[in-house]
């Protein structure tokens, strides 16, 4: 009979050829999950990344914003000046308006009066 101990195909061989490919195997998972964990951190910082740059757009266009804001108040209240001092204006036109009116109208009576020819007439008599 032969030997079992040169014999490849024992027991303990197989254990032996079985605990190595465990320990391979184990080192390829190790391999794998160290791959993945910095693939999953490489991952989580360019997700940082954009995250920062999406908020320092926000940010450019929250200070582009409010000076957009700035300037049409800006534009607003010197629109809102200047038609308060038209309509100031305008108010004392109006009322220029009115007292020349008067005046016409007082002038043209005067004028009616004088050329109505009664009137006329009574005043060459004199």
């Amino acid at each position: 009979m032969a030997s079992s101990s040169g014999n490849s195909n024992s027991p303990g061989s197989t254990l032996l050829q079985n605990s190595g490919s465990e320990q391979d195997l184990h080192q390829l998972m190790d391999q794998r999950k160290r791959r993945r964990m910095e693939s999953n951190r490489e991952s989580a910082r360019r997700s940082r990344m954009r995250k920062q740059k999406h908020l320092n757009d926000l940010m450019a266009q929250l200070n582009r914003l409010r000076k957009e804001n700035y300037q049409i108040l800006t534009s607003i209240n010197f629109a809102t000046h200047q038609y308060l001092n038209m309509e100031a204006e305008n108010s004392v036109l109006r009322a220029q308006i009115m007292e020349l009116s008067q005046i016409l109208d007082s002038v043209n009576e005067i004028l009616d009066y004088f050329n109505n020819p009664t009137i006329c007439n009574w005043v060459y008599d004199l």
